[in-house]
């Protein structure tokens, strides 16, 4: 707080540019995955300027109104079938929160207070709330200062990487199903960021890995949540990865909105909604100041019309090919010990901790706006970048990497 890292000041924004200390850069991050589908878009800016002349905001209890309602509808068609019921949060923390007291009420309310603990991966990053960092990896997360104040939970090892052989995904399954037999007394469920490990690394890892992870849930009654909030939204290549494998309860935010408003939405299935009622409450217990704004629902249901009409899977398939193409070069770079991609995700992972500062003024000389961390230069850039655009920051990308 009192010795900030350098920063730049941001004076415009127009599609997938940031205009930075003055100067005109790509953005490589979408704001922190957010802005899919850039800046003053007219369509969303048209949601907002329409919402706002009607109002902004009104308290979310005993009350609702049509953005809601309307936003809520949409996310129920969009989600895998078992998926019926809709808490509207205000940001991604939150929204692991809510879906985590989910996950403890239906175990209330089904007969089992005595089950508390979540069963979770190494690797992961769930957010920066208490019950939040909980989830997150304890020793290689960002967490770690808290560790010994934070409801101790159940860590199965990291799931192997992307092209990990059968061999490997049989060994890391029989762990996590060793573990969870061991803790299913006290497991009420299981929480993962699925296919791709975000904040935690960057990691993506094989499909077969959620599908044990469902299976263990099933088998010992446990409730699966995947957090979406990174993933959701077509990132990955599919609009939700819990299209895959369907869990319980999934949160969702970040891309939600297209980066305009803060909102995150939790969608869980009508059983977990009726064991959460049976418990002593007879509700969920949270309840927001901001929930279900409806300047941020009706921006929100606008960008969900936007990113389908404008066939997202090109879209992504576009910026993914162009991602691994550019990126590919940078293997032979010295000190370069992996380049991945994944849907519209390009990663360069390094042998060393990154000089964020060198690596920010490296791109942003290239004209590309990177926020590298750890040991990885990674871009995840907006959907709409043209062609121009994503050599742009391809370049930024070698540059950053060459300088980190």
């Amino acid at each position: 707080m009192t010795q900030p890292s350098p920063t730049r000041v941001v004076t415009g924004a127009d599609g997938c540019r940031l205009e930075v200390d003055g100067d005109w850069v790509v953005d490589g991050m979408s704001s922190w995955w957010a802005a899919v589908h850039g800046y003053r878009h007219p369509v969303l800016d048209r949601a907002v300027a329409d919402q706002v002349a009607s109002f902004s905001h009104v308290m979310f209890g005993g009350l609702t109104h049509a953005p809601a309602v309307e936003l809520a509808r949409r996310l129920v068609d969009l989600t895998p079938a078992p998926l019926e019921r809709v808490f509207l949060a205000d940001s991604g923390s939150v929204a692991v929160e809510v879906a985590l007291k989910m996950v403890l009420q239906h175990q209330r309310g089904t007969g089992h207070p005595e089950r508390t603990r979540m069963l979770t991966v190494r690797g992961g990053y769930h957010g920066d709330t208490f019950d939040c960092m909980s989830v997150t990896d304890p020793v290689g997360g960002m967490h770690t200062m808290w560790r010994d104040l934070l409801p101790q939970q159940v860590f199965a090892d990291r799931p192997p990487r992307h092209d990990a052989s059968d061999a490997e995904v049989t060994a890391w399954a029989d762990g996590v199903r060793d573990l969870a037999a061991r803790h299913a007394h006290e497991l009420a469920g299981v929480v993962v960021e699925p296919l791709l490990q975000g904040a935690g690394g960057m990691h993506s890892y094989p499909v077969a890995c959620l599908r044990v992870l469902r299976e263990v849930a099933d088998e010992h009654g446990l409730l699966l949540v995947h957090d979406e909030i990174a993933t959701g939204f077509g990132r990955t290549g599919h609009l939700f990865v819990s299209e895959l494998v369907a869990p319980d309860v999934l949160c969702v935010g970040k891309a939600l909105t297209g980066g305009y408003v803060s909102l995150a939405a939790v969608l869980c299935t009508d059983e977990v909604a009726r064991g959460v009622s049976a418990s002593e409450s007879g509700a969920l217990m949270h309840g927001p100041t901001f929930m279900g704004n409806p300047l941020a629902c009706a921006v929100a249901s606008a960008s969900i019309d936007l990113l389908l009409e404008r066939g997202w899977q090109a879209d992504v398939r576009r910026v993914g090919e162009a991602l691994a193409r550019g990126l590919a070069p940078l293997r032979d770079v010295e000190g370069v010990v992996d380049v991945r991609t994944l849907g519209a995700v390009g990663v360069v992972q390094l042998d060393h901790a990154v000089d964020v500062a060198a690596a920010t003024d490296a791109a942003l000389a290239a004209g590309v706006w990177l926020r590298p961390f750890r040991d990885l230069v990674y871009t995840m850039p907006p959907y709409v970048c043209d062609d121009a655009a994503l050599a742009q920051l391809v370049a930024g990308v070698g540059e950053a990497v060459r300088a980190a």
